[in-house]
């Protein structure tokens, strides 16, 4: 994703080579799971970072870890790819949520901020450089379903239809929820003072 001016460029990455880059990728290339692995990744982990901080990056690694499994299976265009990996992270953070459920953890309340590590990944590093982070904090301040909404039609880039269809809801509702959202971002930036 490319950002130009006021609007995030969300075309798609790989464009007219996605279905011999998949089909390299399929077959064990690694140099061609890497082009599909960069070209969504960093949209991935800003989607997850926004509707589930604390377990984003776990989430990830388990949708790849899926992905690497099922990757032969697959079929479809580069939009269906996004959807499909978009689903995907969606069915490992529902399951990472029902897991938690049943077996609870213990917080670490007594943990020193000297105790945590303080290395930044390379996903945090570009958010920094793209001046992102401030805004996505206000998309996740958001009622979930629409910071999901949000980061699935403009991060993702992804259609109405498809972001229905990952979130189990109509056309209709997820137009709704966008609108809502948006014109709850619209006051929240303000209020906050970003300007994008």
């Amino acid at each position: 994703m490319r950002w130009t001016g006021h609007h995030a460029d969300t075309r798609l990455v790989v464009g007219d080579e996605f279905a011999a880059v998949l089909a390299a990728a399929q077959g064990g290339d690694e140099a061609a799971f890497s082009v599909l692995w960069r070209g969504t990744n960093p949209a991935l982990l800003r989607y997850l970072r926004v509707i589930a901080l604390d377990v984003a990056d776990d989430v990830a690694a388990e949708t790849w870890v899926h992905v690497i499994r099922s990757l032969v299976r697959f079929r479809g265009d580069e939009t269906a790819w996004r959807a499909w990996l978009f689903t995907t992270a969606r069915r490992r953070l529902l399951d990472q949520a029902r897991q938690r459920r049943r077996h609870p953890t213990e917080p670490l309340d007594g943990l020193q901020p000297m105790d945590v590590p303080r290395v930044p990944d390379a996903a945090s590093i570009a958010l920094g450089n793209l001046g992102t982070q401030r805004a996505l904090s206000l998309v996740a301040q958001l009622p979930r379903q629409q910071a999901e909404v949000i980061m699935l039609r403009v991060v993702a880039g992804m259609d109405t239809e498809a972001v229905a269809g990952i979130v189990g809801s109509t056309p209709g509702a997820v137009r709704v929820a966008t609108h809502r959202a948006l014109r709850r971002l619209a006051y929240l930036f303000e209020e906050a003072g970003v300007t994008l």
